[in-house]
């Protein structure tokens, strides 16, 4: 029993001034909080650019000089180009299921009259990064996304820049890119309007050749406009959209997009003869392909072959003519691709071209193509090899043409290499290009030696060891931003590790007895000023080297991390020595709880490669949570039957394949077992209450009938929802359009739904199964397969892993009962509502990371480009609008965390645990997943491998961003749920 003091006056005194120091550190705890919160905020959006300064910097430098071929006349006077946005290589070279050819004009080119082969892009397989590979000639720094595609974000030299005038017709996505700023071009595109999936998209095929027609025809009677276009250096480029649109909308293997490939053939076959009777010259030059492909499933983005393998198809002036096949089929120059396809890569059979020679390029190698062919300078920028297999010229002029492309490529390296150089007080050359000077004379002498296949071969070389060179220096940094950014994750780390220890722990408090830790803020002022001039020294250097202001803000994070480390350093002392008094027992518990954290850990780094972990996982987790409850219910109960099947329930999913496949009845009967769900939870809820097992689940403080108006309309919209999918997928697929009706429905019963969570009961059971059937019109709404069941199995799983809580919580208090007050410190209380974190409850932040991944990729790939199915939004919207339907598909990936963030939320009430604190532990879990990642981002292999690589980490990094804005948003449902208070909770002893 309490003494009152030695007066028998000291408790009330002795209580005012606990309850003036509980209330002093909850001040300080919160304005500490709010600086780390702030300064995690920022350290994961700063590093997480740090993959654009190592793997994506701009490769882009001005101020080299033009190379223009040294040719006595151009091979022609004018290039037409032809881009088919979104055309497979496969479904324009294959026979259709009559053995008909789809593209019979441009397969007679083929064989006929000019060359082929298969044109490789680069990861990420998009619109634009494809156009400027095409028409400016390299990759484009897909940082570029975060500055807006609809305008440069940096300049770039192209094709067009070079050439005389330029006539450009097509989507208002990507003429403008390149033509708007450019004066000596003519073009037009459709408004943004005509874009509509709902139909089909060929007829914009048609509108891209109908204004070109209509420029020819307007000549006859303007003469200014006739003399331009009988100029010699002029580029045609004719954008056709159909097959990307009808793609998206359809699916590549449909109907409607084959058929796209035959408009798009005959398309090229009007605008040749079209030119060949307007010119009669014969000096036009003609190039077919595509930017990208397209997935099976409507989509593009990564590096799967049916994303990068594109159609080539080149004739007219200054083109080879076929060539029967030989042992080597492939005759340029390249052995590996940038897909890293190899060089002779079987021709299939079907295709019927076996016995044409193929000739394969890089997609960047098309833009010298261009420039060589009108006797244009390559593009500043350019990074293409170019492609001799395409071109007919005589040997002088092949060494010609390669050492112009040769000294363009040279030029980008003696630039980046003076700018490093004049920046750098430590500076590191490029060692087998310090002599190149004599190279480029000793080609010369072989050039008036005559002696073309030895200056061809230097040249070759020269130009291969540009390219190597260029890489250099794009990766000079990469060392030191390496070192940087991994010491300041780490630094990060620790300084989670010892807030979570000195604030939600009991250690603190014995820490402070026995260390005296208030002396350390008159000790750390030296600390703060060692690192104070650290960063000064550190910023000036980086200023003398010019370097870009986010380099200061790398290496100034990890400074003050640091600084911060060793200001604690009395702390870190006394917990080296609190740990050395500890038995051994302790550092079995410890090692226990770190290898299985480290387990979970890495099952979730391997899980973003390899989904089915989570099956595994689940099936596992399922038989030891059944076990274990089986053992803390002391009577029987179908709750342990209950969570083992739910987690087996859940692992079926992540058996399924990524790409989800359409089934709009299973959508629909998703909606009847979502209600089946809630019609449980709201039994148990009305019914369960007397029982002392679930009365901290099912508290309120009034008592609720079962069916109450809120609830009955909750049903009520997600029957609705169920029937507007059937009734709206049913009209768009017949009549090719959304019905107005139908849209504003599904807008109102999304919308709306949302809100009905906010005024229901604040028991733990009531609000989660609102919040659960609150989110349920709009996923519905938005899933096209299995991921609407995958909603309804994540939601039962959470409320198993509610239960378990429960029962763990429960069986804890049996044993606080039969404890002694004098063997009660491991249950301290930080206040009235919590108490302080133990090490048991690690398993509370690991289980809810395990979920957070779950709700990632339990329904496809998040980490791949291509994964996004467009098509789940065609009931709000099928007017293409890229931010509106990439704005639904995000809100429709954020409805599983939500359900999971609002189960962690009314858990860490549910056990008294301090939401924030567990919070910082989900963080520092998260960012253990992070500098992992980090070490895994490739620089080598496949683009595919490097840009998933990169999207992991990048994945991970903003996963810390997207838990704090989701418990932000969360907090509006969960903020008002109630826990029986403990006052008032019998004992179980009557269990």
């Amino acid at each position: 029993m309490r003494s009152d003091g030695i007066l028998g006056v000291g408790g009330s005194d002795q209580n005012r001034a606990t309850s003036v120091v509980v209330a002093s550190r909850r001040r300080w705890l919160k304005r500490r909080e709010t600086w780390l919160v702030v300064l995690g905020v920022a350290l994961h959006a700063v590093y997480m650019l740090s993959i654009f300064d190592i793997y994506f910097k701009t490769p882009i430098v001005h101020g080299m000089d033009l190379v223009t071929p040294r040719f006595s006349e151009p091979p022609a006077k004018r290039l037409v180009l032809l881009i088919s946005d979104g055309l497979r290589a496969d479904k324009f070279f294959e026979p259709d299921v009559d053995g008909k050819y789809r593209a019979p004009f441009l397969r007679n080119v083929i064989k006929n009259q000019g060359r082929w082969g298969v044109s490789h892009a680069r990861p990420p397989t998009e619109s634009r990064p494809g156009h400027v590979a095409i028409i400016a000639g390299f990759y484009e720094d897909p940082s570029a996304v975060t500055k807006g595609w609809k305008a440069n974000p940096v300049e770039f030299d192209s094709v067009f820049n070079r050439s005389r005038h330029t006539f450009a017709f097509g989507s208002p996505d990507i003429i403008p890119i390149f033509c708007s700023a450019l004066p000596h071009s003519t073009w037009n595109s459709y408004p943004h309007e005509y874009e509509d999936f709902a139909t089909d998209a060929s007829f914009l095929d048609e509108w891209s050749f109908e204004q070109f027609e209509s420029l020819l025809n307007r000549s006859h009677e303007d003469p200014k406009l006739k003399e331009l276009l009988h100029q010699d250096k002029l580029v045609v480029f004719l954008h056709l959209l159909g097959c990307d649109s009808n793609g998206h909308a359809h699916r590549p293997y449909s109907s409607i997009y084959l058929n796209n490939v035959k408009v798009v053939d005959k398309i090229a076959e009007k605008v040749y003869h079209l030119l060949e009777d307007y010119y009669r010259d014969n000096r036009t030059s003609y190039i077919f392909t595509a930017d990208h492909g397209m997935s099976d499933k409507g989509s593009h983005g990564d590096g799967h072959p049916s994303n990068t393998d594109t159609p080539l198809v080149a004739w007219g002036a200054g083109i080879k003519y076929p060539k029967p096949s030989s042992g080597n089929s492939h005759s340029d120059s390249v052995t590996r691709f940038v897909d890293k396809h190899a060089h002779d890569m079987p021709t299939p059979y079907d295709w019927g071209l076996n016995r044409v020679e193929r000739v394969d390029v890089n997609q960047a190698d098309i833009a010298p193509l261009m420039s060589t062919l009108l006797g244009l300078p390559c593009p500043v920028n350019s990074v293409g090899n170019l492609p001799l297999g395409y071109m007919k010229l005589n040997e002088a002029e092949e060494v010609e043409a390669v050492l112009a492309n040769t000294k363009q490529i040279l030029n980008q390296l003696l630039r980046k290499s003076y700018i490093k150089r004049s920046n750098s007080l430590f500076f590191k050359p490029f060692k087998p290009l310090v002599h190149h000077s004599s190279s480029l004379s000793q080609i010369d002498e072989l050039i008036s030696a005559k002696s073309y296949e030895a200056a061809m071969k230097l040249a070759v070389d020269l130009r291969n060891l540009s390219l190597e060179g260029l890489h250099y220096f794009q990766t000079y940094d990469w060392l030191m931003l390496m070192t940087v950014i991994t010491l300041g994750y780490t630094g990060w780390m620790i300084v989670l590790a010892l807030h979570v220890l000195q604030c939600y722990s009991s250690l603190s408090g014995d820490l402070s007895r026995k260390e005296h830790l208030s002396v350390q803020k008159k000790n750390s002022g030296k600390v703060y000023l060692s690192g104070g001039l650290l960063m000064a020294i550190l910023s000036v250097l980086n200023l003398v080297e010019h370097s870009p202001p986010l380099y200061h803000a790398y290496i100034g994070m990890t400074v003050f991390l640091w600084t911060q480390i060793f200001s604690e350093y009395r702390l870190i002392r006394g917990l080296w020595r609190y740990l050395r008094e500890r038995r051994a027992g302790y550092f079995i518990k410890l090692l226990f709880a770190a290898a299985v954290s480290v387990v979970i850990v890495e099952l979730l780094v391997h899980s973003f490669t390899e989904r089915k972990l989570y099956t595994w996982f689940f099936l596992i987790a399922g038989v030891v949570a059944s076990i274990l409850l089986h053992f803390s219910i002391p009577w029987r109960s179908g709750i342990p039957v209950f969570v083992c099947i739910s987690c087996w329930f859940l692992s079926v999913f992540t058996l399924m394949p990524a790409e989800i496949p359409d089934n709009n009845n299973l959508v629909v009967i998703s909606g009847a077992f979502i209600i089946v769900i809630s019609l449980a939870a709201k039994w148990l809820d009305t019914h369960a209450e007397g029982n002392k097992f679930w009365q901290t689940i099912t508290f309120h403080e009034s008592r609720k009938p079962m069916w109450s108006m809120l609830y009955c309309i909750q049903i009520l919209l997600v029957g609705v929802s169920s029937v507007m999918v059937f009734l709206s997928t049913k009209h768009r697929t017949q009549n090719q359009e959304l019905h107005s009706s139908h849209q504003f429905i599904n807008w109102l019963v999304a919308g709306s739904s949302m809100v009905l969570p906010l005024f229901s009961g604040n028991g733990i059971l009531s609000r989660l199964s609102s919040i659960f059937l609150g989110f349920a019109p709009p996923f519905l709404l938005l899933s096209i397969g299995y991921e609407a069941v995958f909603y309804s199995a994540l939601a039962v799983v959470l409320m198993a892993w509610i239960l378990f809580e429960n029962a763990s919580h429960h069986s804890s208090k049996v044993k606080d009962s039969s404890l002694s007050e004098q063997n009660t410190e491991e249950h301290v209380t930080i206040g009235s509502d919590e108490r302080y974190l133990q090490l048991s409850d690690v398993r509370i932040p690991l289980i809810f990371l395990v979920l957070f991944n779950v709700a990632f990729f339990g329904t496809g790939n998040f980490a791949s480009i291509a994964s996004f199915e467009i098509s789940s939004v065609y009931r709000f919207i099928t007017i293409f609008s890229p931010f509106l339907m990439a704005a639904l598909l995000i809100f429709k990936l954020f409805i599983p965390f939500m359900l999971v963030i609002c189960a962690f939320s009314a858990i860490t009430k549910l056990v008294r645990l301090p939401r924030l604190g567990c919070y910082f532990l989900v963080i520092l879990f998260s960012d253990i997943m992070t500098i992992h990642f980090f070490f895994l981002v490739k620089n080598t292999g496949s683009w595919m491998e490097i840009g998933n690589s990169i999207s992991h980490f990048g994945i991970v990094s903003a996963q810390v961003v997207f838990v704090l804005l989701l418990f932000a948003l969360t907090n509006l449902y969960t903020r008002s749920i109630q826990v029986k208070p403990l006052s008032t909770s019998p004992s179980l002893k009557t269990l």
